[in-house]
């Protein structure tokens, strides 16, 4: 376990090291001037000396080396340097947007758990039976209707025709409902053929049928073998819809003016601000590879068998 994880270790230091050139480098190449639109946030017109000193005052006239050079020593100070509009600490706005993204992400997440995990479990021990018929109905339905669309709808219903829930915004339980059921409703549309796939494949095994065999009850034998056995293919998947959430929630914070992480990004886009961008391609590139290293150690508790067969290859 400790040499799977300083391999893990070494790898994300040379992933970082990597991918924060990659995404310096491309960034720079990207139409448009951050100073330009510094200077004409109020669309007033500036003269060339004065986009030359703003350059100058924020290090964009050095060469590309020596900027990503002392880009990247101040990163490894953890300082993620400032915004060129609101002159705050990257880090600190990211941690005030943190919060509300993780909500949107663990809303979502139950909801997907709270449809998915029932109806792909009945689907998969009903073979063939109307509920069966049912969840395939709901996940061809769900994996077909474009998020954005299935917001404005739930907009449309409950904010503006019913007026149950805000359509827009943030400080209540009820700002969260209408962007994690968009959200919720379609990632549940895809686990429910993976839950119903993963436990009829689990129920084909060999050692399913010896636990028959020798007379265990259905219920041990699902929750303690069958279903266990299944959870290596969803928690990949599951994994991947963490990092998904938290870094492509994009068009449903914004269609529902929702202050995550996604919009921060957005309007950091809109406006040039590089400090913001290259913070956030950090931030969410070190939680990825982090919550993959908790997958892989994941996989050793769910399947001891793994763990033996890196060993017998060691």
């Amino acid at each position: 376990m400790l040499q799977t994880i300083a391999k893990k270790f070494l790898t994300l230091i040379l992933f970082f090291l990597i991918l924060s050139f990659v995404s310096f480098c491309l960034l720079k190449l990207v139409p448009g001037d951050p100073v330009r639109s510094i200077l004409r946030v109020d669309d007033v017109a500036v003269s060339n000396q004065q986009i030359a000193d703003m350059r100058s005052q924020l290090g964009l006239d050095q060469p590309l080396p020596v900027q990503y050079g002392k880009w990247l020593v101040q990163l490894l100070q953890l300082d993620f340097g400032q915004s060129y509009l609101t002159h705050r600490p990257v880090l600190t706005e990211f941690i005030e947007k943190l919060p509300y993204t993780l909500l949107l992400t663990g809303g979502s997440l139950f909801i997907m758990l709270l449809i998915a995990l029932p109806l792909g479990t009945m689907s998969a021990l009903y073979r063939n039976r109307w509920i069966d018929s049912a969840s395939r109905v709901f996940a061809l339905i769900g994996s077909s209707i474009p998020s954005f669309w299935l917001g404005l709808l739930f907009i449309e219903w409950f904010a503006v025709k019913l007026r149950i829930f805000p359509s827009m915004g943030d400080g209540t339980v009820f700002h969260l409902v209408l962007p994690s059921l968009t959200l919720g409703l379609a990632m549940a549309a895809v686990y429910v053929r993976m839950i119903r796939a993963s436990l009829i494949e689990s129920s084909g095994q060999d050692f399913i049928k010896a636990a028959q065999a020798r007379g265990i009850s259905p219920v041990r034998i699902f929750f303690r073998h069958m279903f266990r056995h299944s959870l290596i293919p969803l928690i990949t998947v599951f994994s991947e819809s963490i990092g998904s959430l938290l870094g492509g929630t994009v068009v449903i914070e914004v269609l529902f003016a929702y202050p995550g992480l996604g919009k921060w990004i957005v309007d950091a886009i809109a406006a040039r601000d590089y400090p913001i961008i290259q913070g956030y391609t950090i931030f969410m590139a070190i939680f990825i590879i982090c919550l993959n290293i908790l997958v892989e150690l994941s996989y050793r508790w769910v399947n001891p068998e793994i763990a033996l067969k890196e060993k017998r290859l060691s």
